[in-house]
């Protein structure tokens, strides 16, 4: 998701000016299938089980945006395009890194087994809360920069798609809530009796993914200029 989703949305970025300007029988079936694949994709997150399912569809939703504002082939759509797909790369490699500390220690990826994990794992739970903010695009972090750029693109080219973009940017903030409460809050199962503590080297490797989003917040033109 962090990568091969990137890789896919460079080669949009390289070979829609090819096609540019966009003959419209070519363009409307690919937003529709963008716009609608967003709504689509957040819903699926609301009904999951597995953890790991639910951050792999979130990936899914957070690149029809992309993909819709790589079509439109405006400087600002291409902008926010860029920052998205750099800010989430980020966001869902440690969402999975995150999974995969709670599957180490509970072999289960199911939601209702993984609960109350904040009792035992508090200093975890503070990285779950910030990137599951992150992942929300709660301000002032970069990814907000990118779905506003994006938002205003899509706003721009078609007025209807602030309904579809606003509501799909309400489901994402629900299952990232859904997703932070069914881990960390509530009672532990009794199945788990002893729980292996956290190592340093998780705690490093989420703080080198949520480090460049806090140092890019500083100065966004690193990553924001390439396309102006």
């Amino acid at each position: 998701a962090a990568i091969l989703l990137k890789l896919g949305g460079y080669g949009l970025i390289r070979i829609s000016p090819m096609l540019n300007p966009h003959p419209p029988n070519l363009m409307f079936p690919i937003m529709i299938l963008a716009l609608w694949g967003i709504l689509m994709t957040s819903s699926i997150c609301l009904r999951q089980t597995d953890l790991k399912a639910l951050i792999a569809y979130s990936s899914v939703s957070h690149m029809g945006l992309v993909t819709a504002a790589i079509i439109v082939q405006t400087p600002w759509g291409l902008t926010g395009a860029m920052i998205l797909m750099i800010a989430h790369g980020l966001t869902s490699s440690a969402l999975f890194a995150l999974a995969n500390t709670n599957y180490e220690r509970t072999h289960t990826r199911t939601l209702l087994l993984v609960r109350g994990l904040q009792l035992a794992f508090p200093l975890m739970s503070t990285w779950w809360l910030l990137t599951n903010l992150t992942n929300m695009a709660m301000p002032p972090t970069i990814n907000l920069l990118g779905e506003l750029f994006i938002i205003t693109t899509l706003f721009n080219w078609s007025t209807p798609t602030i309904i579809i973009t606003g509501i799909g940017t309400l489901i994402t903030a629900t299952y990232s809530l859904y997703m932070f409460l069914m881990t960390q809050r509530g009672s532990i199962s009794t199945q788990f009796r002893l729980l292996t503590p956290t190592h340093t080297r998780e705690h490093l490797t989420l703080t080198l993914h949520l480090l460049p989003l806090g140092l890019l917040i500083m100065k966004p033109a690193i990553i924001s200029g390439l396309f102006t």
